[in-house]
């Protein structure tokens, strides 16, 4: 009898090494005669390198050498994902706090750890710029060098790129009310549990790096092009990462153990502690004007943004989360002229990463904020104002752009049922909504190969990462029901350059969709070879017969497709191979160049209690409810939701990076950096899914994960907001910028 792997809770492949400690990461790897390596660097942001003396540490036994700048090429190599700006190691200055100025590599990781302490460096402290409004004034020192800007009218100052999106006239709207605020999301850290894990070989002639990356294909670009060697003579092996959340996307300290190993003639091994993998990656810390004019209906008649991202040092992918996130300022809703102003801002500090949600919840934060704002003064439900703005299905929100694709209508309303909106509350509680829209990919490539082997069983090559979304079951799920066999037979393989095919990127909530339709053509195109098989076998035309979901179709019969396989592939054995592709082009007259493959829609709404005395926020019941257009796995669906709503709650409530006066990171780790734990969980947390089967992937699925965080952050300052009549307007919600908010408004 046939199972029905669509739309079922399959075991996750690989979960019970995740859950019991077996599963290898990066630092876990037994590679022989490895080398280990320990950063330098100085306590603070911004220096000057006079000297660096590293007589002393490579007197430590068991230490093989120092690097510095010294020994790379000249000029520095630099890379990065839009911006080649980054070097390998700091030349001449420190950019941000944390950025290393030499490496050292040793027999063992307590000889490297003991010689990092006594390598002398000789600076000379410079002043640090870590806020927008420093990095903005006219006076302000560069940055960067201009030498390694593109030319542009702002290459002589702190601004990378600046955008301006928008349609109509905003100036020319009549509006009966205008609304005018500016909100700001602090910087936060990714905290991966797994650390930032490196290490380099040299093979032959070429090179194999194993990372913790989630783009192993950008990897190997960025390693080819730093050290003059083809595609062909790098390998990349990634490992399922333990947690990326965007921060373990694009290459980082890779190239620098790159040319340790191939100095060494050995592998190096680099682990991160936390302490350094904060100092690594961070999400921007963005500050957004709005304005909104609304007639006194609630009828909303233009937005006005300008959006600041403060992105660090270093390009890398500041300008790119600063530009998508801003496009969709306006959100999903009816708005005859919005105007926007995007700038990415480099700063003292550490580069900006992506982070789950690309930008999006920092917007969202303020647009869903300003929203509130605009219903209270003019009297209107804030589930109403929301409704009676909100885009049909099928109608653009962004002139040009992919219309809506859901009754986005329908989530809203889920939403406000499951929270029982309207229903009294007692003293001290409130209650929030905010919606959030995220556009998925704008381009994509991504190829798979699928082999149906001899005894009926499958092998799934792909290049996407698995770092616990799930990746590996959705593809094994849909090979097994597109080829007709039990999940248990099905092995997915991952991350290594060497044996699967090209992917382009594993983000954007994109794996299920472009990669899965690759999948899904690989399977389609063994179906086809079994077609030809089956002619062959019954002598029967090609044309009469179809193959679908396990099943060969004959004029008069119908046969399991492993029972064609067996018999058409015979006593030699043997297997069929399909190789699929799935694109999303790219549109170069785009303002992103390439409209929203598909959009992640979310609705957030939660009852607060808030202490009075103390401005402690407690979340008594939190919902939100995605437009996923099918749980191709449920039980996935329902983890990546429940977990993306627990990191937003960590954002909206305790989340932010500490700086000193001098740009230094002051909280650092686990014990001063604060995340949600089990004491911090709303006393009841519920996710929906709205399912109609109408997205670009395979069955109608569309891209999740990151929705549940998009708007949790407003949803929340709504509810304390109902709950005490204290506005906040700057992130996060804890209790003393609550209990001061409440101070001010009394």
């Amino acid at each position: 009898m046939k199972v029905d792997n669509i739309g079922a809770p399959a075991q996750r492949l690989g979960g019970i090494d995740r859950v019991t400690g077996h599963q290898r990461y990066v630092a876990d790897l037994p590679i022989a005669d490895t080398l280990h390596a320990k950063l330098v660097a100085l306590d603070c942001a911004h220096a000057r390198i006079l000297s660096i003396d590293t007589s002393v540490a490579e007197k430590v036994p068991g230490v093989v050498f120092v690097m510095t700048a010294d020994d790379l090429p000249t000029p520095m190599p630099r890379f990065g994902p839009q911006y080649q700006d980054r070097p390998v190691i700091a030349e001449g200055t420190t950019n941000y706090h944390g950025e290393p100025v030499a490496a050292v590599v040793a027999e063992t990781k307590d000889a490297a750890e003991e010689a990092a302490t006594l390598v002398k460096v000789e600076f000379e402290e410079l002043p640090a710029i870590f806020t927008v409004e420093a990095a903005l004034d006219p006076a302000a020192e560069l940055i960067q060098d201009p030498s390694i800007r593109r030319p542009g009218p702002f290459t002589e100052t702190n601004i990378l790129t600046e955008y301006h999106f928008g349609w109509g006239d905003v100036d020319a709207m009549d509006a009966d009310m205008v609304v005018e605020h500016t909100y700001a999301w602090p910087m936060q850290t990714h905290f991966a549990i797994e650390p930032h894990g490196y290490i380099a070989a040299p093979d032959g002639d070429g090179i194999i790096v194993w990372s913790s990356i989630q783009h192993p294909y950008q990897l190997q670009k960025t390693v080819a092009t730093v050290l003059g060697m083809p595609l062909s003579k790098v390998r990349v092996i990634a490992p399922d990462p333990g947690g990326g959340f965007g921060g373990k996307q694009h290459p980082k300290l890779e190239p620098l153990v790159a040319f340790m190993a191939m100095r060494a003639g050995r592998p190096v091994r680099l682990i991160l502690s936390l302490e350094e993998a904060f100092q690594g990656v961070r999400r921007a810390g963005t500050e957004v004007k709005v304005r909104m004019g609304l007639k006194s209906d609630g009828t909303l008649v233009f937005q006005d943004y300008v959006n600041r991202f403060l992105i660090g040092a270093y390009g890398d992918t500041g300008d790119r989360i600063s530009a998508k996130a801003s496009f969709l300022s306006a959100g999903p809703y009816r708005t005859p002229a919005v105007r926007i102003v995007s700038q990415a801002i480099l700063s003292h500090t550490t580069p900006t990463h992506p982070y789950r949600g690309f930008g999006i919840p920092q917007v969202t934060w303020a647009r869903e904020s300003c929203l509130d704002e605009a219903a209270i003064a003019l009297g209107i439900d804030r589930l109403e104002i929301r409704l009676h703005n909100l885009v049909r299905y099928g109608e653009e929100h962004v002139p040009g752009d992919t219309p809506a694709d859901g009754d986005w209508a329908q989530t809203v309303r889920k939403a406000a049922e499951e929270i029982h909106w309207g229903t009294p509350l007692p003293p001290g509680q409130g209650r929030g909504i905010a919606i959030g829209v995220k556009s998925g990919p704008t381009t994509g490539l991504s190829y798979a190969t699928v082999r149906f082997l001899a005894d009926a069983s499958v092998m799934v090559f792909s290049g996407t990462s698995d770092m616990g979304q799930g990746a590996r079951t959705i593809f094994a799920q849909i090979a097994a029901e597109e080829l007709g066999v039990s999940l248990d037979r099905v092995a997915v393989v991952m991350g290594d350059t060497a044996v699967v095919p090209y992917d382009q990127q594993t983000s954007a909530s994109r794996s299920s969709v472009l990669m899965g339709n690759a999948v899904l053509d690989a399977c389609r195109d063994i179906q086809r070879k079994i077609r030809a098989m089956a002619a062959r076998l019954h002598d029967v035309e090609e044309a009469e017969i179809t193959v679908d979901r396990g099943v060969v179709h004959l004029p008069d019969a119908e046969l399991p497709i492993v029972d064609v396989l067996k018999a058409g592939l015979g006593r030699m054995g043997g297997e069929v191979v399909g190789n699929g592709e799935a694109r999303k082009e790219a549109f170069p007259d785009h303002p992103l160049g390439g409209t929203a493959l598909f959009f992640e829609f979310n609705c957030t709404a939660c009852d607060v209690a808030v202490d009075p005395e103390t401005g402690e926020v407690t979340i008594l019941r939190h919902v939100t409810v995605g437009d996923v257009g099918l749980a191709l796995n449920p039980v996935q669906v329902t983890g990546q939701d429940e977990g993306a709503a627990i990191m937003g709650i960590g954002h909206a409530l305790m989340e932010h990076l500490i700086l000193d006066d001098k740009g230094r990171t002051r909280n650092l780790g686990a014990i001063d950096y604060r995340i949600p734990t089990s004491l911090d969980l709303p006393g009841e947390l519920h996710s929906f899914s709205i399912e109609n089967a109408d997205g670009p992937g395979p069955y109608g699925i569309k891209g999740i994960s990151e929705g549940s965080l998009l708007c949790t952050a407003p949803a929340v300052a709504g509810a304390v907001r109902d709950a005490t009549g204290a506005v906040v307007r700057r992130l996060p919600l804890s209790p003393e910028n609550v209990w001061r908010a409440m101070k001010e408004k009394t």
